[in-house]
């Protein structure tokens, strides 16, 4: 923390412009030696946030014509002086400028340390810190905008919500424990049963949108299983909008996984096109088929392709059957079923979808019964804050198990300090999230709760 860092803020290469962060006690300092501005009376008044024209030097060299951002501790995104140097895009240029300031007192920035920075600062918590990874790496606007509400505080306002009522919880029981001679308001069993129910639920509502969270944030992993020559690799090309797939009218032309990316009315799908699912003497298909068996067992949306004018064969039965909860049936090439035929109605488990990948019909059903299961039947995004990573979700899942571990002892009668160990542990596990110094804060709001000196 006491180093000066700097490091490239945009992507090395050809451009119109490159950017380098500077950050540290001693970043005013490498300025002034090496910034020359044009304008030195408004350079020289300190104003925050200016833009500032002027020629950047190494010793007497000119490197290049600059414009210097200038934000002054504690007011910047690290909380410390802060100056970011907007030079020509050019590589060669950029990265004389980045030596110049390493020569002078910088050193270069380890990855994530100005984000780092903000968060020992004060200036983000871990949830805001995860957040300006997510939106770098959004793909979709979708995933944006619950990156976007991340980095402004809405899921630490939530999680900090918990956390206090946790800690009211547990200032009760421990002053019940510590100070029993003092006039202090004790929690009854009722009551603390009441207060831990309550937390309990806003454990829930956060963990029910934690599904949509975490797909919104690395997309719904998508299986496209069926039998040979069924459509699926056109299902592939058609989503992807590209030839990615071969596509013949040879059965068992796909024998590995095919992975790819896409969105789909704002969702991405982390898609896997898998060999054809059947009975072959093939070793290569074989392996081919064993894989999509396996695919089926952690995708998290299935979508099986049939063929319309054929009768559902045994696999496909025993994979409605065994994954009906997450399966799309896709009845492709409609076209080729005789004029008023009906479809013989066997597709009573999972969603089914008239489709002909052929004609472009379907899709839109499709895409809204995406929609439908990511966002559990709402017809948008929640205004409610959403955990969207696996750190987040599991230490609220661990908060969510002692509060209930909590409740339970409290339910059979064990004593007052047996339940604080568990709300102990719920609040350690909650304080993990936004990155809250538990030990050194929960001494303090017992004090500053009760009377302790009557």
């Amino acid at each position: 923390m006491e180093d000066t860092i700097v490091a490239m803020a945009t992507a090395m290469g050809e451009a119109s412009i490159h950017i380098l962060r500077l950050s540290g006690s001693r970043a005013e300092q490498i300025i002034e030696k090496c910034f020359e501005p044009q304008n030195r009376e408004r350079w020289s008044r300190q104003e925050n946030f200016t833009l500032n024209l002027g020629l950047f030097r190494d010793e007497d060299k000119i490197l290049d014509e600059v414009l210097i951002g200038r934000m002054v501790a504690p007011f910047s995104y690290t909380g410390e002086n802060t100056y970011e140097i907007n030079c020509h895009g050019g590589p060669f240029v950029a990265q004389r400028i980045l030596e110049a300031c390493i020569r002078h007192g910088a050193r270069l920035a380890e990855p994530g340390e100005f984000s780092k920075r903000a968060f020992l600062n004060g200036k983000l918590d871990l949830v805001q810190a995860e957040a300006v990874i997510d939106l770098i790496t959004s793909r979709t606007e979708s995933s944006a905008n619950l990156a976007l509400s991340q980095l402004n505080g809405g899921l630490s306002r939530s999680i900090t919500k918990l956390r206090e009522d946790i800690l009211e919880i547990l200032a009760f029981i421990e002053a019940g424990i510590d100070f029993p001679e003092d006039d202090v308001e004790t929690l009854d069993r009722e009551n603390l049963e009441f207060l831990i129910n309550n937390t309990l639920s806003h454990c829930k509502r956060l963990l029910d949108g934690s599904k949509t969270g975490k797909i919104l944030r690395e997309g719904l992993l998508t299986v496209i299983v069926g039998q040979p020559n069924v459509g699926k690799s056109s299902l592939l090309n058609a989503l992807l909008h590209e030839e990615r797939a071969i596509v013949t009218d040879i059965p068992g032309t796909t024998r590995d996984e095919i992975r790819e990316s896409v969105n789909v009315g704002g969702i991405l799908l982390q898609l896997v096109d898998t060999a054809g699912i059947c009975e072959s003497k093939d070793v290569v298909e074989r392996l081919g088929i064993e894989r999509a068996w396996k695919a089926l067992k952690s995708a998290e949306l299935i979508l099986l392709v049939v063929q319309a004018n054929l009768h559902l064969t045994d696999v496909e039965y025993e994979i409605l059957n065994t994954y009906s909860d997450k399966v799309i049936v896709l009845i492709n090439k409609m076209d080729l079923l005789e004029k008023n035929k009906d479809i013989v109605p066997v597709y009573e488990k999972g969603f089914w979808i008239p489709f002909s990948v052929l004609h472009g019909k379907g899709f839109t059903q499709l895409e809204e019964e995406i929609r439908r299961r990511v966002y559990q039947g709402e017809s948008m995004l929640s205004t409610d804050p959403l955990l969207s990573n696996v750190r987040q979700i599991t230490s609220l899942s661990n908060c969510d198990c002692s509060l209930k571990q909590a409740l339970e002892s409290l339910k059979i009668g064990m004593p007052w300090d047996i339940i604080s160990i568990d709300i102990r542990l719920a609040l350690q596990f909650v304080s993990e999230i936004t990155g809250h110094n538990v030990q050194e804060t929960l001494l303090e709001d017992i004090f500053s709760r009760f009377c302790i000196g009557k």
